[in-house]
């Protein structure tokens, strides 16, 4: 299975982005999807996770403002972005973990919140 991140971008702050990732089987092998991040210089961090059941878990530094999602009919997972601000630049990752544990990884998709 592979995981396509795609809609990544520049914005203004206080602007919105819709991500999406794509993964090449069915989306249903994975019970957890999840988004992180990775600004320059810094370590990738969690950002947001959905489960099978659809729950969601966000990061502090997001909450209000993001939305995970997924549509298990299109494979597709999405983190919509609303109010960004310049500290939410990074390259942004798709993950998908299985049930065993096996972890797959998007190739990421770069967003650049900057006036």
């Amino acid at each position: 299975v592979q995981l396509q991140a795609s809609g990544g971008g520049l914005v203004q702050p206080g602007g919105s982005l819709r991500l999406s990732c794509a993964a090449s089987g069915r989306l249903s092998s994975f019970n957890v999807m999840g988004w992180y991040r990775q600004a320059p210089g810094k370590e990738r961090v969690l950002v947001a996770t959905i489960t099978s059941g659809g729950s969601p878990n966000y990061a502090d530094s997001v909450k209000g403002r993001f939305t995970i999602s997924r549509d298990n009919a299109k494979n597709t997972v999405f983190l919509q972005m609303n109010s960004l601000k310049p500290e939410d630049t990074a390259v942004y990752y798709c993950h998908g973990r299985t049930p065993t544990y096996s972890s797959y990884w998007g190739q990421g998709t770069l967003v650049t919140v900057s006036s």
